[in-house]
């Protein structure tokens, strides 16, 4: 029973964090829901184990980010033939920056794309991020260049466009 509470409390002060963290890093929120509710399936089956970790907020969120990654990398022909003939529409509610910036995130490689939502949009440090991915510190902050000068062009872009 104190598992079942402590989970159940672990998931209300987390799971609204992880799954804007996760829509961040897709752009597409039913597949960030998705991921994110397997990702808690996950922490749940593990929950012995998830419990001691030094977060497991970042375990449910690395879990989740591997879910999306995956869901994608299986449907990204499926899509990239549905979005060719697709026009772009706005989403009711969404400002026009919000749009630019998900769609500019969209454009960036995953591994930078994660980089910048986990520190910019988490807050994570550098090395927080690098044993989260399992990658080096160097290669994060590479990502976090790269990926910032991929944004602010494609960013720039998106201003131009809307202002001419």
């Amino acid at each position: 029973m104190r598992d079942v509470e402590e989970f159940d409390a672990f998931y209300a002060a987390s799971s609204r964090r992880v799954l804007g963290h996760v829509y961040a890093m897709t752009g597409n929120r039913s597949e960030a829901e998705d991921a994110v509710s397997e990702a808690y399936l996950k922490a749940w089956d593990r929950w012995s184990s998830v419990r001691v970790c030094d977060s497991p907020e970042a375990w449910v969120r690395r879990v989740a980010s591997r879910h999306a990654v995956s869901s994608w990398r299986k449907a990204v022909n499926r899509l990239r033939a549905h979005h060719r003939d697709a026009p772009d529409t706005e989403v009711d509610g969404l400002s026009p920056d919000h749009v630019a910036l998900v769609h500019a995130l969209r454009q960036i490689p995953a591994d930078h794309r994660r980089a910048i939502v986990l520190h910019h949009l988490v807050g994570l440090t550098v090395d927080e991020i690098a044993a989260e991915v399992g990658a080096p510190s160097g290669t994060v902050k590479a990502w976090l260049a790269r990926g910032r000068r991929a944004l602010a062009g494609h960013l720039c872009d998106t201003l131009e466009v809307r202002d001419a």
